[in-house]
């Protein structure tokens, strides 16, 4: 299993730098930040820094979306990064929640999503492609590589990541609803006659090393108010009890009342306060290190590649380091 450091680009820059080199030494190789131009700094401006200054580390997205930037412009960055440090490079990419929702612009529709998809990682790899009616070519690219993952949790989206995308990401590491939604995808990738084992799984979640739960809770409450924004969505669409999604994921944003981007994806956001301890220890991984060792290889033999670690909160350097001596040697030994 591989293993990703997920950050949010909050000033300083150096600071995150600084972090995804320790995750690196540390065995993790990915690293993911949020992008959401106006919540945080321009993320692909840091990517240039962290690649600079790893050696294996690969970066990209968790996850950007077609509407922040020209689908040409998103392609160009990845490929002069990869250019300059080598196809070390990952397209995460979704509907856009925070990106696009605090610039008062709504989440882009499948249907666009779908075709973003393919113009990206075309353009990108050096191919032609249609933007906006227009065929265009990125004539300077050689032996481009960009694998581009797709962050889903209905069931229209998961169909659409079987179908398009080189891997999936899930944010929440609830073994049920792993396994539903990572059969959904692989059963949209077998009908659309593709390779469903060529899709690769990312599990994302916070994880939080230590033995005081309560605090850990307390520390990672904020990811069931993230997700709930996506499930939100979901409800509004399919409706509170519907056969097209599971009630182990719809059930606990009974209690939401909207939403505070200005706390988003941050330790002691008021806008979580209806997410259950249930779903704190469903989502995310807490407690010692054996503890995580346990669902991590539950979570691998359900198929997921990776586990990406949410760390926003305040043991960032001590849970990247326990990932790093007790808990990815124990899972790939």
């Amino acid at each position: 299993m591989d293993f990703g450091l997920v950050l949010q680009t909050d000033p300083p820059a150096s600071q995150v730098v600084g972090l995804m080199r320790r995750a690196e030494r540390n065995g993790f190789r990915y690293g993911w930040t949020f992008d959401s131009a106006v919540l945080w700094q321009e993320p692909f401006v840091i990517y240039s820094q962290i690649l600079a200054n790893t050696t294996k580390l690969h970066v990209g997205p968790m996850v950007t979306n077609p509407g922040t930037r020209t689908w040409e412009v998103t392609a160009s960055t990845f490929a002069t990064l990869n250019d300059m440090y080598g196809n070390r490079t990952v397209c995460g990419i979704g509907r856009g929640d925070s990106a696009m929702r605090v610039a008062g612009r709504r989440p882009n529709t499948l249907a666009r999503l779908g075709e973003a998809i393919d113009v990206i990682r075309d353009l990108a790899e050096g191919r032609e492609a249609v933007v906006d009616g227009n065929p265009i070519r990125i004539p300077w690219i050689r032996n481009g590589k960009l694998p581009v993952w797709m962050a889903a949790y209905g069931p229209k989206a998961l169909a659409l990541a079987g179908r398009k995308a080189d891997g999936f990401i899930l944010q929440l590491a609830d073994p049920f609803l792993t396994e539903w939604m990572v059969k959904a995808v692989r059963q949209a990738a077998a009908d659309a006659g593709r390779d469903p084992a060529g899709i690769t799984i990312c599990v994302a979640a916070p994880a939080y090393v230590g033995d005081d739960l309560a605090h850990a809770r307390d520390q990672c409450r904020w990811f069931g108010g993230m997700v709930g924004n996506h499930v939100a969505d979901l409800v509004a669409r399919y409706g509170e009890h519907s056969a097209m999604v599971p009630d182990e994921l719809t059930a606990y944003i009974k209690d939401r009342h909207g939403y505070d981007y200005s706390h988003h994806g941050r330790a002691g956001n008021p806008s979580t306060d209806f997410v259950p301890d249930e779903i704190v220890d469903r989502f995310c991984l807490l407690g010692p290190a054996e503890a995580h060792v346990a669902k991590l290889r539950h979570l691998r033999d359900l198929g997921v590649d990776q586990f990406a670690v949410y760390a926003m909160h305040d043991s960032r350097e001590g849970t990247i380091d326990a990932y790093g001596t007790d808990i990815i040697p124990a899972i790939n030994s």
